[in-house]
């Protein structure tokens, strides 16, 4: 694996007030970078996806994150799947994520 991809995490938390704010916490992980394929970008359109890339990561380095970090770039994780040792995350850029 040559490419570096940020995972970010979230934790709420609730002040005494009830003001809910969310705290980020980031870790840097090795993957391989992928375009998408003709069949998941036109899949993933009927569901209003906009599927930007496919990173494949060690399974054991994934927790649950929902958001990625890949050239300075904030992308949204909106499917995973698993081969073997291996973790395939597909993500979207959103506005806010």
């Amino acid at each position: 694996m040559s490419d570096v991809l940020t995972l970010v995490s979230q934790t709420i938390t609730v002040d005494a007030y009830g003001n809910e704010s969310a705290q980020e916490s980031e870790r840097t992980i090795l993957c391989e970078v992928d375009s998408i394929t003709q069949s998941e970008f036109f899949a993933a359109a009927d569901t209003d996806l906009n599927p930007e890339y496919r990173f494949t990561i060690f399974f054991g380095d994934y927790q649950g994150e929902e958001i990625c970090k890949f050239n300075g770039q904030r992308y949204a994780i909106y499917r995973t799947y698993r081969t073997g040792d291996d973790l395939e995350l597909y993500v979207e850029r959103k506005i806010g994520a």
